[in-house]
């Protein structure tokens, strides 16, 4: 039973409405598995009205906004083997958590699973999808989709030592981008991901969203992970190609800011990541840089 294998943890701050829409729908489904939500501070009356409409739900309330540590909290409380992250906009399919462990039972040099996302209204894939669909990393022949060395955490099912072995999401990194460093420490500890194009979940993208705001905390992010684990010649050289790609204007050049103020703690934990790892990164970057999911904009 999908129960005793998976737990399903969402973070959510003040969207309300489409959280209980979301909920409505996970707690619903023909293999839903108990869920743990982790309320970010919210201002909106989130937390009382998921308690009220959805007493099974497991119900953490934070204070202030965690960021994706909220994540971590919850994973503290998991006591399933696999957890599958939901966010308050993505609602897993029928029967996708029930194939996401099935998978990670089958596999157990599989660190996690991540699947294909459909974006509402028609349902069209996400643009990410052609990059993790035809990802050139190299990956042992037993794995049963395409190799990844990057997770979409809203998209993904993890193996819940995988996950606390490696410490789960950066306090540090706080959100936006923050599951590169966490799929990259994974493959440095020797564990596999894979994308798989039957594990099915949509994305009803949410209208409250804070696109600059969310741009300067991505370009922050990305910078410093490229100076957290990639090779200093590796790192200069995507450094550019980052900044190169992202408008000219005052949020670019605040996440500048921001990155350069980070550098004295990115450079004392800096751990560069084993030459096989850094090589499929090298294979990922014409893709990357091809990929319309890949702009830096709003």
């Amino acid at each position: 039973m999908v129960t005793e294998r998976m737990t399903v943890v969402i973070m959510t701050r003040n969207r309300r409405e489409q959280l209980l829409r979301t909920l409505a729908h996970m707690t619903t489904l023909p293999d839903a598995a108990p869920i743990i939500l982790v309320d970010n501070g919210s201002t909106d009356g989130t937390a009382d009205a998921v308690a009220a409409a959805f007493p099974s739900v497991i119900l953490i309330r934070s204070a202030e906004n965690l960021g994706a540590m909220a994540r971590n909290i919850a994973v503290e409380r998991t006591a399933t083997p696999y957890v599958a992250f939901c966010d308050d906009d993505t609602r897993w399919q029928p029967g996708a958590l029930t194939r996401a462990a099935d998978v990670l039972d089958r596999y157990p040099g599989l660190g996690s699973v991540t699947g294909r996302c459909l974006v509402a209204p028609d349902l069209r894939e996400d643009p990410i999808t052609p990059e993790l669909r035809d990802s050139p990393v190299v990956g042992p022949d037993w794995l049963p989709g395409p190799a990844l060395l990057g997770v979409m955490a809203a998209l993904s099912a993890f193996r819940v030592s995988a996950f606390r072995e490696v410490g789960g999401f950066s306090r540090r990194l706080w959100f936006a981008g923050e599951e590169e460093l966490l799929a990259l420490d994974l493959a440095a500890h020797g564990w596999w991901m894979c994308w798989m194009e039957d594990i099915l979940i949509h994305h009803e993208p949410s209208t409250t969203r804070d696109p600059t705001h969310r741009r300067r905390l991505g370009i922050r992010n990305t910078l410093w992970t490229l100076w957290l684990r990639r090779p200093a010649r590796s790192a200069a050289r995507r450094t550019a190609v980052v900044l190169g790609s992202a408008p000219a204007d005052l949020t670019t050049a605040a996440a500048v800011l921001d990155t350069l103020r980070g550098m004295p703690w990115v450079l004392r934990e800096r751990k560069v990541l084993p030459p096989p790892v850094e090589a499929g990164l090298v294979l990922l970057e014409e893709s990357q840089r091809r990929s319309p999911a890949r702009r830096y904009v709003g």
